[in-house]
């Protein structure tokens, strides 16, 4: 298990991916040929669902499917995993988003996040981009972790998991290029000059990423690579 540290989430929350109902949902979903055979059979795109969630204002069944242009909210102590076109969600309580349309009506252009956290991993692809009240992240294929926090002026906090990210904060920009984790703050306010601020690496693990990816059939950096690095936030290259 990676080493994690926790400021805004719970431990339970963390370690979703060692459900028994969530590993069982997870082979299921592989064994059935994962996003392409859902497709292709008209069936759910949802992996797994636990606790109480609403999809655009009514409650969220197992047995539907989420499309672009719909909004999800999941409330206390609920959980949800899914794969639309080729991403993949993991979306904590007490959060709400939208994905807005791509290209076609199963790819996503636009992961928008109100509150709440969400962790996704895309594929290569066409622009994408993950806006939040103080963030913008243009997406090019990479692993991320993405929390707004209300309560604190709808702080952001933003890690490039892997990839290549273009970050940016009321007009303060960087491109993060990362092997292992480079962390952000997105802040409403400047601190000290800036927006955007480092951050350490927080209320994620390597393994939510790497569950994830294998839903899409990808692996994360230090899988293929078989290196990690000092779990600092800062990445590969640093600040």
């Amino acid at each position: 298990m990676s080493r994690h540290l926790l400021q805004n989430r719970t431990e339970v929350e963390v370690l979703w991916f060692q459900r028994r109902d969530t590993l069982k949902a997870a082979a299921a979903w592989m064994a059935l040929g994962g996003l392409p055979a859902a497709v292709a059979q008209q069936r759910s795109n949802i992996v797994e669902l636990y606790g109480d969630a609403l999809l655009n204002g009514s409650r969220l069944l197992i047995s539907q499917t989420i499309q672009t242009g719909d909004q999800i909210k999941t409330g206390p102590g609920s959980g949800l995993v899914f794969v639309l076109g080729n991403s993949s969600y993991r979306v904590r309580q007490n959060t709400v988003m939208t994905v807005e349309r791509g290209l076609t009506l199963s790819a996503a252009s636009m992961l928008r996040i109100f509150s709440g956290g969400v962790a996704s991993v895309w594929n290569k692809g066409s622009s994408r981009s993950i806006i939040t009240p103080t963030l913008t992240a243009g997406i090019r294929g990479t692993g991320v972790y993405t929390e707004v926090l209300p309560l604190q002026n709808q702080r952001t906090y933003f890690c490039n998991c892997y990839g290549t990210v273009d970050v940016e904060a009321g007009g303060d920009k960087t491109v993060s290029q990362s092997g292992y984790h480079q962390s952000f703050w997105a802040n409403a306010e400047p601190v000290n000059g800036s927006r955007l601020q480092p951050a350490e690496f927080l209320d994620h693990t390597d393994e939510e990423l790497e569950f994830l990816a294998r839903l899409i059939g990808q692996r994360t950096e230090w899988q293929i690579t078989g290196r990690k690095r000092a779990l600092d936030g800062k990445g590969a290259t640093g600040y």
